[in-house]
């Protein structure tokens, strides 16, 4: 009885199973009379279809965390970008400073100090007064020099002190106007301001309260003039190129602040007075230093023109003859063996000639390598880059030793657009694109993210990333395998668009008619940026896929920067 109601069990639940079959078996048969378009059946997942899901839904959930960790990742080196300009600040402000220690040793200023702090010590009466009017005095040279930077900082304003980073006409004043003053310092002719104006100012310094320690201080920076005139045009031109607002007063902060200290130093305690060391040819010898300094610095202004509006002369190998000419020579001057006509004569070589000395003809014998190719990265920021270079030793060792990603066929691309205008920027054996659409058809094809560079021909920073930071074999292998690279140089000023890709910008109103100039306005339009290096990965699509950085010297860095890039491009490639 038992069995035969387990057979009627066993029939009972068959029968239910065909009836639950036989309506889908006939529909695939097109041979059923009854409608099923309201029915909806259900499907039981198997043990294997719950374990396949599950790791999909885990892979998903990983690639989800990984974005956002690739996102958080980028927006924390965003967000110490602001931090850039401050730095920024503080190094003009280090450079005024050492320009003003500089001049302090200048043979117009140094003797002036015992007898300035004298002349407080005992006009005041008292040791009281005499630091009192020191200080005053010395805040008075404060006020004068500062007040210069920002009468520099109205009269061309932030955007003019931008441009003037990437003007040529500017870049080859700036040329014109140090070597002016190397030729200067080296006893050529000297710079001086009218006399009569020193005269002025000496007879309102006799009035006597603080309008006279202004005018006395307003006195001292005139009848300086000729030997910090060079200096203060220096850290102007160079203060002026960063394109901060400030950058102008910052820098004439730290000028004037070093020649303030040691008047209220020296009358604080006048003892240290005997500890100076005595007037003589030595102070001479410091001014003509400060030449050959000048005149090296010269030159990297003559090349930013000569990248900027493509003469192609200026070459990298060029550029560091000049450097090893102008620091052996120093070399010389230093030991005696070269002499001016207003140096006394060098009866012997102190100690701090000899250690300078040593260090120029090391900086020599550390350049000429460089004449083959070599990275010099210590001073590779102010180089032209090594595209440049006729015969690169380094490139063809490069070239010959990083494996490339498998080629794909872009002949229905066409050629690189505009590439001819920029074979001298060329960063090692990386093929960059120079065309933002033709770069979106590229990474459509070749399915992978674009690295938008903004870079510059004038960029010292994009000089270092690329020489410091790229050269690295895992970034550069990055860079060459897993990226389209955009090279968008903001600051060209030769290669014109064609016609149909020229417009009106709707940001600046103005007309877009050179490359350099649209990349400029797609940077501050679209990524509201104006400081290069500033790196932008894209997806197929053009979107945004994470936070912009800007320059971070640490390879290790970047490297998670660009890995995350890829991550978030695996996500998001814009084909959808």
């Amino acid at each position: 009885m038992k069995n035969k109601l387990k057979v009627s069990l066993l029939l009972a639940f068959l029968f239910l199973a065909c009836t639950a079959v036989l309506p889908t078996f006939a529909q695939n048969k097109a041979v059923d009379t009854v409608s099923t378009v309201d029915v909806q059946f259900t499907s039981i997942p198997t043990a294997a279809d719950s374990l396949a899901l599950r790791k999909k839904q885990q892979a998903v959930s990983q690639a989800q965390s990984v974005t956002q960790m690739a996102s958080a990742t980028a927006a924390k080196a965003s967000k110490s970008l602001p931090n850039d300009h401050p730095k920024t600040l503080w190094a003009i402000f280090l450079a005024g400073l050492v320009g003003g220690f500089a001049a302090l040793i200048m043979p117009c200023i140094f003797p002036m100090i015992p007898l300035t702090v004298s002349f407080f010590l005992k006009r005041g009466g008292n040791k009281k007064k005499g630091i009192a009017q020191a200080a005053l005095y010395g805040l008075s040279i404060i006020v004068i020099y500062v007040g210069l930077g920002l009468i520099v900082s109205i009269i061309f304003g932030a955007s003019a002190l931008n441009g003037l980073a990437t003007n040529g006409i500017f870049n080859f004043l700036f040329f014109l106007l140090l070597l002016v003053f190397a030729s200067s310092f080296l006893g050529a002719f000297e710079i001086n301001l009218p006399s009569s104006l020193a005269n002025k100012l000496d007879q309102n310094s006799d009035k006597g309260g603080l309008g006279g320690l202004f005018f006395m201080a307003a006195t001292l920076s005139v009848v300086s003039f000729s030997c910090t005139g060079p200096i203060i045009g220096w850290i102007l031109v160079d203060t002026a190129t960063t394109g901060a607002l400030l950058a102008p007063a910052i820098g004439m902060f730290g000028f004037s602040l070093a020649l303030a200290i040691p008047f209220t130093l020296f009358a604080i305690f006048p003892s240290l007075l005997k500890s100076l060391p005595k007037s003589g040819g030595w102070l001479n010898s410091v001014k003509v230093m400060l030449g050959f300094l000048e005149l090296a610095f010269s030159v990297k202004f003559l090349s930013n023109v000569d990248l900027a509006y493509h003469w192609n002369w200026f070459d990298r190998e060029i550029f560091l003859a000049l450097w090893i000419v102008i620091a052996a020579l120093a070399g010389l001057y230093l030991i005696g063996k070269l002499k001016f006509s207003h140096d006394s004569d060098l009866p012997y070589i102190s100690v701090p000639r000899i250690f300078m000395s040593v260090i120029l003809f090391a900086f020599v014998v550390y350049l000429i390598p460089g004449m083959w190719g070599a990275p010099l990265k210590f001073v590779s920021a102010y180089l032209p880059p090594p595209a440049t270079q006729d015969f690169n030793l380094y490139n063809l060792q490069l070239n010959g030793g990083t494996a490339s990603a498998p080629s794909v066929d872009l002949k229905d691309i066409g050629p690189r657009k505009y590439e001819e205008g920029f074979t001298r920027g060329k960063v090692m054996d990386l093929e960059g694109w120079f065309d933002y659409d033709q770069a979106l058809q590229v990474s459509k094809k070749v399915q992978k993210p674009i690295l938008l560079d903004f870079t510059g021909w004038n960029c010292v920073n994009c000089r270092q990333m690329e020489n410091n930071v790229w050269s690295n074999p895992e970034v550069h292998k990055m860079l060459k395998n897993d990226y389209v690279l955009v090279e968008a140089y903001v600051d060209d000023k030769k290669v014109v668009l064609d016609k149909e890709q020229q417009y009106t910008s709707s940001y600046s109103g103005k007309k877009i008619t050179l490359l350099g100039d649209k990349w400029s306005d797609i940077q501050a339009a679209r990524f509201n940026s104006n400081s290069q290096p500033d790196y932008v990965i894209l997806n197929s699509k053009g979107d945004q896929l994470l936070p912009a950085q800007g320059a971070d010297y640490n390879p290790d860095n970047y490297i998670k920067f660009l890995k995350a890039g890829i991550a978030a491009y695996k996500n998001n490639n814009g084909s959808n």
